[in-house]
């Protein structure tokens, strides 16, 4: 592929975030020709983002970075409908208050990425209900339901693999994207925008809108997709098994956070770095190579600039000190208790849920393993529901593992 010229889009190849566009040469003509505005949608199905959508979020980050305007359009009427896209069962209907609580805390998550403002690369929120909710029903699918054909709209994955799987699919979510294709048009029309992102879930919803402001408007726009992010073990980007990643410090907390990224597996630190930080290429790279355990620098580093950029300068410095008092020197502030265990036990494993006995965070060992079951135990970080797991030398950090129980009780493991 040819290196794009626009320095949005070479950042965007060489950082790993494209997926797909609908004309690249043609988009990254335009882009050199001055700022342009682009837009992400996102419904306010919860009061805050999670990881999963930190992808989309770096991309308007990066497109205000390079000079240009991002729009981040709140589905205040679409959600009214729920998005089908991939999905196995209708969302619950959220009331308008329910949406304009989610969307004021959505964008609390954006302020921390975006400027806003009224300047000609600042950030703005906008509403499609400003839109959707006015419209006369029957007079507007006069006018744009002609330009779709449901021969089509079954084709799209997102409606044909919930067919499949025998899923009902109801005429309220079926209209989702010849509304978040009329969403591109108005954007287009009232904010002069020309390009939405969004993941790969979202390609023939986008590809709808380009379509329609061509025939109604006889305007070119552009798409472009990310690539649909899983972790080296195949897991969803964003989700644990203790819950969601959230990114606002109201649902979780800024040192849970840090250690969300100081756990990431080996093989996605250099990939993640990439996405998820502004480090220079050079560096990424240098960090990317490191193994053993010299790759603890790169997850600290990585855990650092993710939750700097998520939570502040202060924040981010407080969870990593917090982290080194825990692992280094054996106390958190709060003081945690703490218990040794011979290093030669650790060769082989010890149950989590005897530790978590010895240490006094349950009662018994059975305890212990119901508590893991249910998922309320976790080890450095990381929820575990294996009952049988076992605690190795490989989860030592500076020769201590943290265990905890709950929100807030910790015991620490030292291997002597």
């Amino acid at each position: 592929m040819t290196i794009p010229q626009s320095l949005f889009l070479k950042t965007l190849t060489e950082r790993g975030f494209i997926h797909q566009c609908t004309d690249l040469a043609a988009l990254d003509e335009t882009l050199c020709k001055g700022p342009i505005a682009a837009y992400i949608g996102f419904d306010a199905t919860a009061d805050s983002l999670h990881v999963g959508s930190l992808v989309q979020i770096m991309v308007l980050r990066w497109l205000q970075k390079t000079g240009h305007k991002p729009i981040i359009l709140m589905g205040g009427g679409t959600t009214q409908l729920g998005d089908p896209s991939f999905r196995d069962a209708s969302r619950p209907l959220l009331s308008d208050e329910q949406i304009a609580h989610n969307s004021a805390g959505i964008r609390k998550v954006f302020s921390q990425y975006l400027t806003f403002g009224d300047g000609p690369t600042d950030a703005v929120m906008v509403d499609n209900a400003d839109w959707l909710d006015p419209l006369r029903y029957l007079p507007f699918l006069r006018e744009f339901g002609t330009h779709f054909t449901i021969n089509r709209m079954l084709s799209f994955d997102s409606v044909r693999l919930r067919l499949e799987r025998e899923q009902p699919l109801t005429l309220l979510e079926f209209n989702y994207m010849v509304l978040q294709a009329f969403d591109f048009l108005e954007l287009s029309r009232r904010h002069a925008c020309v390009l939405q992102m969004g993941g790969s879930d979202q390609w023939g919803n986008i590809v709808n809108g380009i379509e329609l402001a061509r025939r109604i408007d006889q305007r070119q726009l552009f798409g472009l997709t990310t690539p649909l992010l899983t972790t080296s073990a195949g897991t969803k980007m964003g989700k644990t098994a203790s819950g969601a990643i959230w990114l606002n410090r109201e649902n979780l907390s800024p040192y849970e956070f840090w250690q969300f990224w100081r756990n990431t597996e080996d093989d996605d630190v250099a990939r993640f770095l990439r996405l998820f930080t502004e480090l220079p290429l050079d560096e990424v790279q240098r960090l990317g190579k490191l193994r053993g355990s010299e790759i603890n620098e790169a997850k600290r580093i990585l855990a650092d600039e993710a939750t700097r950029l998520a939570h502040g300068e202060d924040a981010a410095r407080e969870a990593s000190e917090t982290a080194h008092r825990t692992f280094s020197e054996g106390a958190a502030p709060e003081g945690l208790p703490s218990i040794d265990v011979a290093s030669s036990q650790l060769d082989a494993g010890l149950s989590v849920a005897a530790l978590l006995h010895i240490a006094g965070l349950v009662t018994s060992r059975s305890e212990g393993r119901r508590l893991i079951k249910g998922g309320g135990a976790k080890l450095n970080g990381e929820t575990i529901t294996d009952e049988e797991a076992l605690a190795t030398n490989a989860h030592l950090r500076d020769n201590v593992l943290m265990l905890t129980v709950g929100r807030k009780r910790h015991a620490l493991v030292r291997a002597i």
